[in-house]
């Protein structure tokens, strides 16, 4: 009967997210009632009901089964401003990088910006840290995680995975379990992708500096999240709220370098994802918890800098781990 119930609610959710109007509907209504008959009759243990219910559900469930094979996802749709672009690793030799559609818009509001794409170059012998930012928009349970990368010129780079949404559509979690989005791999200026959420957005911002990544490491994530975008470019990918989310995709970059990772349940409930890494050592050592959050908050610094040249210096005055060489002005 769970087997059965789960099946059911798979199937409402194709067709409530991908079916509309009166068919879709209807086709809904069947289908919801079709799979309320049948779990009544297995637990009524009526073979009579059974039998033709369940033949009729197998039916409805290989008809979903070839619509949801039809879903596919896409790189021309009308897509929002802010994920119009896809990156594109223009070049890669090894050591250095020329990056396409880099983002560095700058954010007055959600509604109100100025949109600017840009090409970058990095050398990755430049590399110098990484860090974590969480930024919690729905509650302490979930938390968007993104990558900074910092260089020795004091530039930051933030690798982020999202939704890729269409003009005038919004995330839904539970629609991102039914290919209701594709994703994309956006690389953004810190002042455009931070500060739009902790100023723009209004959401709670936390940076932890990834401790003792240097070297090789450091240069394998950069180059991994590289292969993800040039993998998405080449051709698009569906988001999944559980499988193909911005924190489970990180793990899987991180895993790629390190087979070790061990799973765990926080990398589904993302908001509590530095307890997760502080356990595995990742974290500046010597410091509780509580401690690494609350001089990680940087979203105060955000909002009072607004944006300036200076604004990765300032948001990471204080953060445990951090030279507090690399934040005077």
């Amino acid at each position: 009967m769970l087997l059965v119930a789960a099946v059911a609610l798979w199937g409402a959710g194709v067709l409530h997210f991908h079916l509309s109007g009166i068919a879709g509907g209807l086709l809904l209504l069947c289908w919801s009632a079709l799979s309320v008959g049948l779990l009544l009759a297995l637990a009524g243990a009526s073979q009579r009901w059974q039998g033709r219910l369940g033949l009729a559900f197998m039916l409805g469930l290989l008809a979903l089964g070839i619509g949801w094979n039809q879903i596919t996802p896409a790189q021309d749709r009308a897509w929002a401003d802010d994920v119009a672009r896809r990156l594109q690793v223009r070049s890669f030799d090894g050591r250095h990088v020329v990056l396409d559609n880099v983002r560095n818009f700058t954010w007055r509001s959600e509604q109100d910006y100025d949109i600017a794409w840009e090409q970058r170059r990095y050398d990755l012998d430049q590399l110098r840290s990484a860090d974590v930012l969480l930024s919690y928009w729905m509650g302490p349970v979930i938390a968007h995680t993104l990558v900074s990368f910092g260089f020795a010129d004091g530039r930051q780079l933030v690798f982020s995975l999202e939704i890729r949404k269409e003009q005038g559509e919004s995330f839904d979690a539970l629609a991102g379990f039914f290919r209701r989005y594709e994703m994309t791999l956006v690389a953004a200026d810190e002042r455009d992708i931070v500060a739009t959420r902790t100023n723009a957005r209004g959401e709670e911002v936390y940076l932890y500096r990834v401790s003792g990544l240097r070297g090789k490491a450091l240069r394998d994530l950069f180059v991994a999240y590289l292969r993800k975008a040039q993998e998405l470019d080449r051709q698009p990918a569906f988001y999944n709220s559980l499988t193909s989310n911005c924190t489970t995709i990180v793990w899987a970059l991180a895993r790629s370098i390190n087979a070790d990772l061990p799973l765990d349940w926080r990398l589904l409930a993302s908001g509590y994802l530095a307890g997760y890494l502080q356990q595995l050592g990742a974290l500046a050592p010597g410091h509780e918890q509580a401690e690494l959050q609350q001089r990680g908050r940087i979203t105060q610094r955000a909002r009072a800098d607004g944006g300036s040249t200076l604004f990765s210096q300032r948001i990471r005055q204080g953060v445990p781990g951090i030279d507090q060489g690399e934040t005077d002005e």
